[in-house]
């Protein structure tokens, strides 16, 4: 774990169909994060495109690129010349059928150092994700853990922190935040596509951001780590329904759960530092994963216990 404090910034903005505007915003947006002292940088889920999961249709699958591709290619570069890192997320084509949402990292040196594929995949009206994703990968038979480039759970020590990565629906497992933060992340980062239903706004609206970020700043807490949920904003149409419209509301939480920076629904970039000091101070006075009861933990195994 570095000793040193570290600096990162989250990226809150819209996207169109237009991939080269959706980029040219963005690197446009990481620029201005790493002007403010950003070393670390995180985009919203699905980055170059909009949100394409409203119906299912097949020939969005066109939309996927691969990793290493023109999307990483173009922010290796950028990560290179501004001596930051670059959490991108994307969608994926990894293999002739296989498609991922997925997240590319890349150290200050511009290397690609692997991909974190979502592990949890939702499905409930305007958000066909299981359609077009296929889950990450676990560990492979036998227990071993498969190699970064290859699914599961991950950490990256990049020149800066070390850092892990899950994507939107993956907020609400608190396994998913507990197994990255014992591989030794001192951040979770959560790139975010998440929204209203415009005709379930007046009477959920409030609820459903308050429950979006309270789950979050849990994981923070639970586990002592620092939390970077960057959300993207604005309404996208697709026919034949009111659409959804992203409700942004991006932040950045310490490892009790305070609001180091916080977002409305415009347009953001949120720039925090972060003290791994800080990490140590709440784990040795909230020791939660010292008292971890591992020998009584085998039944989350399952999906039921009836």
């Amino acid at each position: 774990m570095s000793a040193d404090v570290f600096t990162i910034g989250i990226v809150q903005d819209h996207a169109t169909p237009d991939r080269e505007a959706n980029l040219a915003r963005a690197e446009a947006l990481v620029r201005q994060a790493a002007d403010r002292g950003a070393q670390i940088i995180c985009l919203k889920e699905m980055c170059a495109t909009s949100y394409f999961c409203t119906r299912q249709d097949a020939d969005r699958f066109g939309l996927a690129e691969p990793v290493p591709g023109p999307t990483t290619d173009r922010m290796q570069a950028l990560a290179r010349e501004l001596a930051v890192v670059l959490v991108v997320p994307l969608f994926e084509r990894q293999a002739p059928g296989v498609y991922r949402n997925s997240a590319a990292v890349i150290d200050a040196d511009g290397t690609l150092m692997g991909v974190y594929r979502k592990m949890h995949i939702p499905d409930d009206p305007l958000f066909n994700e299981k359609y077009y994703f296929t889950p990450g990968d676990g560990p492979v038979a036998g227990g071993a853990p498969l190699t970064q480039e290859h699914g599961g759970f991950r950490v990256w020590k990049t020149r800066y922190a070390t850092i892990g990565v899950l994507i939107c629906w993956d907020q609400w497992y608190p396994e998913a935040a507990r197994i990255t933060s014992l591989m030794g992340a001192e951040v979770l980062f959560y790139p975010t596509a998440i929204g209203w239903h415009p005709a379930e706004k007046a009477e959920w609206g409030a609820a459903q951001v308050d429950a979006w970020r309270t789950a979050q700043r849990a994981h923070a807490i639970a586990n002592g780590v620092y939390v970077a949920s960057p959300n993207r904003i604005g309404h996208e149409d697709e026919p034949g329904t009111d659409g959804l419209t992203f409700f942004g509301q991006s932040f950045i939480a310490d490892p009790f759960g305070r609001y180091l920076q916080q977002a409305d629904e415009a347009e953001a970039v949120l720039v925090a530092r972060c003290d791994p000091a800080l990490i140590e101070t709440v784990r040795r006075n909230w020791p939660f994963l010292r008292d971890r009861r591992v020998d009584a933990y085998g039944p989350i195994l399952n999906r039921y216990l009836g």
